[in-house]
């Protein structure tokens, strides 16, 4: 099996880190416009499956070059650029993952449904950690429980680098889009809209996290979880942003800097999220200098028995600790493992049918299993409330 990756960011590493020891992935091509962040990772493998190409994703004559007999293609860019990555697999019959699903896909989940299975490729996305194992802590919360009513994710990291005070564990623009953009909440079968980090609260997460404020913000989870959870009545997303970044954030939305809508500057068109995304520190670079933690938290609340109940499941790691055992911060260690377990399953045929994938589609006990033999530790409480 020849595995395609497109982008060698933190997240993407962690990801071809863990396939490159599957014994049924023979071939593993890692491609980016800047492979420099791959080739200490090339050395440390140390074999020859794994092989480094520069190449341009948004440029079709690179993709028609490097997709030469590729089995399966992996998308860890920018989400803006996953419509388009799927789209190419489609056309060239191959199998397909991702780590995330813009949410203009999401509407059209159906049709990329029949497509995929007319192709007769499988295609999994959001797959991650949020989206990807926020989701599979969801659907085993809700497992427990008679009926569901609730489900609160909760995403923290408390990272602090000695060099940069507004910065983001993973990609940039990804970041910067979420915490300028109005935040989705579902309510009472509906999406509602709330203003951009116009609601938090301060939530005590388990150790080492420590208490944080998180605020409201736009995940795929709300949208993608009421799709499998029939009775949900409340689905909200929560993620502790620092002090500095949502000021940071306030300031360019107000200044038009959040834009995706192109401007002309010096005679070019250019995208003003996309300046400010890349004046922003590559997360490659902070992994072995920044302190703290990250976790995820998913509460479900529903009934048990008639009795209104609480199940909660978690994961958390230091970015100490995540770079001593791989290389890598906690974020992007979580991220990358749970697009990787994904990909895994896929390839030992857990998954054996064609079709479009969402985490919440997978077998989810079996996804937990990996989880912890890759050195994530699961917790799980069940409570009254």
């Amino acid at each position: 099996m020849k595995v395609v990756q497109l982008g060698c960011g933190v997240t993407g590493l962690v990801c071809a880190e863990h396939l490159e020891k599957h014994p049924k992935v023979d071939e593993i091509v890692l491609a980016d416009k800047q492979i420099g962040p791959a080739e200490s990772f090339v050395e440390r493998a140390g074999n020859e499956k794994t092989s480094l190409q520069k190449a341009d994703a948004s440029k079709p004559s690179d993709l028609k070059k490097l997709l030469k007999d590729c089995d399966l293609l992996i998308s860890s860019v920018p989400s803006e650029m996953n419509p388009k990555m799927l789209d190419v697999a489609l056309a060239l019959g191959v199998d397909y993952a991702d780590f995330t699903i813009p949410l203009e896909t999401i509407p059209k989940f159906d049709d990329i449904q029949r497509s995929c299975e007319n192709a007769g490729i499988t295609a999994l996305t959001a797959m991650g950690s949020d989206p990807g194992i926020s989701d599979v802590f969801a659907m085993i919360g809700a497992s427990k429980l008679d009926a569901v009513h609730e489900i609160h994710i909760k995403d923290a990291d408390n990272a602090i680098s000695p060099d940069h005070d507004v910065f983001t564990l993973w990609c940039p623009h990804d970041m910067l889009e979420e915490v300028t953009m109005n935040a989705a909440v579902y309510e009472s079968g509906e999406i509602k809209w709330l203003p951009p980090l116009s609601r938090s609260e301060v939530y005590g997460f388990p150790d080492p996290i420590g208490s944080h404020r998180i605020f409201n913000t736009t995940h795929e989870e709300t949208f993608l979880l009421p799709r499998f959870l029939r009775d949900v009545r409340y689905v909200d997303f929560m993620i502790v942003v620092p002090d500095k970044l949502a000021e940071f954030a306030n300031m360019i939305r107000k200044m038009g800097l959040h834009s995706m809508q192109p401007v002309r500057v010096d005679g070019m068109e250019v995208k003003p999220l996309d300046v400010v995304a890349a004046c922003m520190p590559d997360p490659v670079r902070l992994v072995e200098k920044i302190k703290g933690s990250a976790g995820i938290i998913v509460e479900v609340v529903g009934l048990k028995d008639g009795e209104r109940r609480m199940v909660k499941t978690w994961i958390a790691m230091t970015h100490e600790e995540a770079f001593a055992k791989y290389k890598t911060s906690a974020t992007g260690y979580m991220v990358g493992t749970g697009a990787a377990i994904g990909v895994e399953m896929l390839v030992s045929g857990d998954i054996r049918k064609s079709g479009f994938f969402i985490p919440e589609m997978l077998n989810h006990r079996r996804f937990v299993d990996k989880m912890h033999e890759k050195g994530l530790e699961v917790h799980q409480i069940a409570c009254a409330v």
